[in-house]
């Protein structure tokens, strides 16, 4: 599974904050991945796709192939 963070990522915070096993800041405060993607961490798939689901600006998508 991969995640793609768009540069739609205004620095809300909510993916790291209630799902950092998965996802992290950079320094300003955006997904640290913003504008690129990244490979899920085996049996955080779950924990993954909620951090997809809290963002408000829809900024994270997932791969699930």
């Amino acid at each position: 599974m991969k995640i793609k963070v768009s540069e739609l990522c205004s620095g809300h915070g909510r993916c790291y904050t209630l799902y950092g096993d998965v996802f992290e800041p950079d320094e300003d405060g955006y997904n640290k991945h913003r504008e690129g993607e990244f490979e899920v961490p085996p049996g955080l798939e779950e924990v993954a796709r909620k951090g997809a689901r809290v963002c408000p600006e829809r900024a994270i998508t997932i791969d699930e192939t």
